[in-house]
């Protein structure tokens, strides 16, 4: 009897409620998506802004995988919004003003990333300055800097090598041309792979005597994931194909997949997150991981800023203006805790998706920068309360 439950609505209904977290986030973004692409007359679909929303959030989903693991380890970094407005600035005087490569440029830029992530890592993990304080400080010191370095002006425009970063699309190797004939066989091969490691999964959790998701559960999730993969697949092959910053973001979200969850420094950022003294005492160098948390941060701001310069195909002084509130937005809406110790990379890249969307939508709607801004901050202190219902609940 209990078995049967367990298969029937009962068990699924309970799961659920225990990761009410993960589930909600999906059909959060499912009925927001569903929403807009009815109020907007079947635009937001369409396969020219499907591709819109991947180059428009490319770099906010890019620094939210870096600013996962800065929360998960319990700090914050509000600089991020400028050290990506002062890397575009640095990338255009290197390329534009002093005509170097743009390999020799973008080496240099990501390297300088990381310089700035190391130095208020530094003061954050061995100085127990508050990383609020050394980011804030940070935050006014380049956006001081891009304004010095651009003189207060524009610089540009860059070279088709330097644009293909961020507008460029990975070519046909099939040479069907419409549909493209890559774009289709990537969509089946990543909604195949999908469900086979979903198998093993289970397979690992039932041989190990975890408890897994009931098997209708599993199979209805599996089947929207893959059905949106192919859909989103379907629509770009009509289009231009795979732009290349869907597959930085897709190689990029893979590599923080497994290392925060299949191995010893992943699990050990969550452990300093959940508890620093704790995590100390059983021999884990918290400083140490403090630290590489934000030099890794920096280098995907650093990233990031270099393909907001190339699809904006210009250095502006304003680059990079309040962009640390979306990214920090879509973590904690992607269900990061804010006491640290919690939080997923899918999260996040869902949360930026959800802030993706609703930007996206209201500006077909004609809504104006004043109401976005409330709904969108409507929308993080309602996944925050969220958030904190939860805790209190399971208290």
């Amino acid at each position: 009897m209990e078995q049967a439950e367990r298969a029937g609505g009962i068990g699924i209904g309970a799961y659920i409620a225990r990761h009410i977290r993960e589930y909600g986030l999906l059909f959060a973004l499912i009925a927001i998506m569903l929403f807009f692409q009815i109020v907007t007359g079947g635009v937001l679909l369409r396969p020219v802004n499907i591709t819109n929303l991947f180059l428009q959030n490319s770099y906010i989903i890019i620094m939210a995988l870096g600013m996962l693991l800065v929360i998960v380890g319990g700090n914050i970094d509000l600089s991020v919004g400028s050290v990506m407005g002062f890397i575009g600035a640095l990338a255009a005087v290197m390329i534009v003003n002093w005509d170097l490569p743009v390999g020799v440029a973008m080496i240099g830029c990501l390297i300088t990333g990381m310089a700035i992530g190391a130095v208020q890592g530094y003061f954050v993990a061995y100085w127990k300055i508050p990383s609020f304080i050394v980011t804030l400080a940070g935050m006014l010191v380049f956006r001081g800097l891009s304004l010095w370095l651009l003189a207060g002006q524009s610089i540009g425009p860059f070279p088709q090598s330097f644009q293909s970063l961020s507008t460029g699309f990975i070519p046909d190797l099939f040479g069907i041309g419409r549909p493209n004939g890559l774009a289709l066989a990537v969509g089946v091969a990543a909604a195949v792979l999908l469900v086979w490691f979903g198998l093993r999964a289970r397979a690992q959790n039932a041989r190990y005597g975890i408890e897994d998701e009931p098997w209708g559960l599993f199979v209805f999730r599996n089947a929207i994931v893959a059905a949106a993969l192919l859909f989103v697949t379907w629509k770009l092959a009509w289009f231009r194909g795979l732009p290349n910053v869907l597959l930085s973001m897709v190689v990029l979200t893979v590599i923080y997949v497994f290392v925060t969850e299949r191995t010893t420094i992943g699990r050990r950022v969550y452990a300093v997150g959940g508890n620093a003294k704790a995590a100390k005492l059983s021999g884990i160098r918290t400083e140490r991981l403090t630290f590489l948390t934000f030099v890794n941060m920096g280098l995907l701001a650093a990233l990031a800023g270099l393909i907001f310069a190339a699809r904006l195909n210009t250095a502006t002084p304003k680059a990079g203006f309040a962009v640390e509130l979306d990214v920090i937005a879509a973590v904690f809406i992607g269900g990061a805790s804010m006491a640290g110790g919690s939080g997923k990379i899918v999260g996040a890249v869902v949360g930026a998706f959800i802030m993706g969307v609703m930007n996206n939508g209201m500006s077909i709607l004609g809504i104006g920068i004043d109401y976005q801004q409330v709904i969108k901050g409507m929308v993080l202190l309602a996944a925050v309360f969220f958030d904190v219902y939860n805790k209190n609940k399971e208290a």
